[in-house]
């Protein structure tokens, strides 16, 4: 099975080191930790924001603007860099998201703000606006400055935020400096959810989630971390809280429901990101296949490279224009070596205590289903063996089903909450909603939603 060649071009944003020497550097760790987009000089910086054309004004925001959704001020801070003033920028940029420089290292920056620079009309590179947010969060942060708002007035009113992913952490944020008593509540050690667990080491590992975290427990919100929010729990805080914003995101791993899947060797995207994040390096072998098309599926085969596979396949049941990874991500993993192949179906894991081969069917593409593509059909008498030593299955998430269905009157569809968009209001009065739970599917999404949902809480406890 052969990569097919690249029929989405992009325009890449700034050099960056050769991501095929990276990818396969001798020692695992340093390859998995090889940031994609480094920090770049105090020099570089200057000389970088000075491209910008600082474009848009009071009544045509700059295209960058638009594109950011969280409203990020991209001309301003990047003015203030090129002046010299990166804790004005930094300023600038918390804002508009208090998880900046999160955002900075993991936005899908390709396809947000710099897809949209002006620069690309004139056939140049765009700002390399994601690094130069970077450059600014990194000064502020390493400098020691957290840059908190001042702690408002306490206004007498209580919310309860369950979820301490981006989402959570943005409401929580929004709401603490409009002066409520918050409580950030979640079942894991640690804030910062599935970026902090689950997103590529390349991307990033840990910091700055703990300066964010810091910036939170400044403003004096309450972290109740460890703590499983059940049906008892869940009642004591509707009888103690004006509002319950959940940011709970999605739940486990689906599976492809393939028989074999329990063989050893076949394993969820998930749970194998955060072994790699704990420096716990797993053994995939030289031979591994990676179900799905989405961007987590670029990571995990990605990271399949680093851990010294020799040959990685991407097994997808459509072909490469339905595939939902972004353009940036599916051409990266080609140029690491990452090989696909389109229009193909796992149907059983084969093995004898661990899996040794997938059986596959080839597919072909029909009418459009309900998600606006056009559905996979398995072809007659198409099945072939495909030799592995590790299957990883990267086929989406779970909805919360179990947690969600105690919750009294909230409405759901297809496993997620619905809500106002305008607003993140549920169908119970008492709780608004946010992130990857109502369908998100980026960091300055859940960001975006975390916002909406605090203003909402804001508009409708101040009536």
């Amino acid at each position: 099975m052969h990569a097919e060649p690249v029929t989405r071009g992009i325009r890449k944003a700034a050099p960056r080191p050769d991501l095929y020497e990276v990818s396969h550097l001798a020692d695992p760790w340093q390859a998995m930790t090889a940031e994609l987009k480094p920090p770049i000089s105090h020099q570089d910086a200057f000389l970088e924001a000075y491209r910008c054309l600082l474009c848009g004004g009071p009544l045509t925001p700059a295209p960058c603007i638009l594109a950011c959704p969280a409203e990020v001020d991209v001309p301003s801070f990047i003015g203030a860099i090129s002046v010299g003033e990166p804790t004005e920028a930094a300023e600038i940029i918390l804002s508009a998201n208090p998880l900046g420089g999160t955002c900075a290292r993991v936005c899908p920056t390709e396809e947000l703000c710099e897809g949209a620079c002006v620069l690309n009309s004139t056939r140049q590179r765009p700002v390399d606006i994601g690094r130069l947010e970077r450059y600014a969060m990194d000064h502020a942060f390493n400098e020691g400055d957290l840059l908190v708002p001042p702690k408002p007035a306490h206004n007498g009113k209580k919310v309860a935020v369950i979820g301490a992913g981006p989402a959570g952490m943005t409401g929580a944020f929004e709401l603490a400096r409009l002066g409520y008593k918050v409580t950030l509540i979640d079942s894991r050690p640690a804030t910062g959810g599935l970026v902090r667990s689950a997103i590529a080491p390349y991307r990033q590992l840990r910091d700055p989630l703990d300066q964010e975290t810091a910036r939170l427990w400044e403003l004096g919100v309450e972290f109740r971390l460890d703590t499983t929010v059940d049906g008892e729990l869940l009642k004591e805080l509707e009888a103690a809280c004006d509002a319950i914003l959940l940011a709970v995101g999605m739940g486990k791993d689906a599976t492809t429901g393939c028989k074999g899947g329990n063989l050893d060797g076949v394993l969820a995207s998930l749970p194998f990101i955060e072994k790699i994040k704990s420096a716990d390096l797993p053994s995939v072998g030289d031979r591994v296949a990676v179900i799905g098309g989405g961007n987590t599926a670029m990571d995990v085969a990605r990271q399949s490279v680093r851990l010294g596979a020799k040959e990685v396949t991407v097994l997808y049941r459509r072909s490469l224009d339905e595939m939902p990874a972004y353009a940036v991500e599916y051409e990266e993993a080609i140029e690491e070596g990452v090989r696909f192949a389109w229009l193909t179906s796992p149907l059983q894991y084969h093995g004898n205590g661990r899996v040794s081969a997938i059986q596959c069917s080839r597919m072909e593409l029909g009418e459009e289903d309900s998600s606006g593509r056009r559905k996979a059909l398995p072809v007659d008498g198409s099945d072939f063996l495909l030799e592995v030593d590790t299957v990883i299955e990267a086929v989406g998430q779970t909805p919360r089903a179990d947690f969600l269905a105690i919750i009294p009157g909230i409405e759901i569809q297809s496993g997620l909450i619905v809500v106002d968009p305008e607003t993140g209001a549920t169908s119970n009065p008492l709780y608004f909603a946010a992130g990857d739970a109502l369908g998100g599917t980026t960091v300055v999404e859940a960001v975006r939603m975390g916002k909406v949902a605090a203003l909402g809480i804001n508009a409708n406890l101040s009536e």
